[in-house]
């Protein structure tokens, strides 16, 4: 699937816009700086804020070499222009100062899961569906797509994951009170065991409580 084009008007062509799950809306993700609360399209018309895509992070020059005494000039070179750097606006740069470490970890976090493989369904199941057949002779039963499924499915396992990282990152939360919530979420992953026989790869497959308990 091809990745979606934004207009320089729309979140998406934003450095700070970051796609992380899919809903009925097409892709959406948070701000990195909390501009709007929770996850949006990037279809989203952009804000005060806006970085364009194009801004880069600007280099260090090279440190000028230390002379041990006096030397003779050598002679003149014609002058070498460098390119213009391009620097962060001051406003980026003092949210940047004033993050947490957890919410500089959770940014990290969460520039690494827009790099992560797609989530794949088992080769066995491709094609596949699921008939959904009613105890009414005179229902009609439904059949579902094994592919549409297994999106819902990865998109659940995607939002807890999310959810459980802003749980760990909460900075009014005891630790406690995390464990608590933690809890409720690994819960949640081991009522969804049962789906990972859609998943190719082991590690993407859900993780109940491995205590037994």
């Amino acid at each position: 699937m091809e990745a979606p084009v934004y207009g320089p008007r729309e979140c998406g062509s934003c450095r700070l816009w970051r796609h992380i799950l899919e809903d009925e809306r097409g892709p959406i993700g948070p701000c990195r700086l909390g501009v709007r609360p929770g996850e949006f399209p990037g279809t989203a018309p952009i804000c005060e804020r806006y970085l364009s895509r194009e801004e880069a992070v600007p280099g260090r020059p090279a440190p000028a070499p230390r002379s041990s005494g006096p030397r003779a000039a050598p002679p003149a070179a014609p002058p070498v222009r460098s390119p213009p750097v391009r620097t962060l606006p001051s406003r980026i740069l003092e949210e940047v100062a004033d993050m947490t470490r957890e919410e500089f970890a959770q940014a990290v976090r969460e520039a690494l899961r827009e790099e992560s493989a797609e989530v794949r369904l088992a080769p066995k199941w491709e094609g596949g569906s699921v008939l959904l057949r009613p105890g009414d002779p005179a229902t009609q039963p439904k059949e579902i797509p094994l592919d549409a499924l297994f999106h819902k499915v990865v998109m659940v396992r995607d939002r807890l994951r999310v959810l459980e990282q802003r749980i760990n990152a909460h900075p009014k939360l005891s630790d406690a009170e995390k464990v608590e919530m933690q809890q409720y979420v690994t819960r949640c992953y081991g009522s969804l065991t049962t789906f990972n026989l859609l998943f190719r790869e082991e590690e993407d497959r859900f993780v109940g409580d491995r205590s037994g308990g």
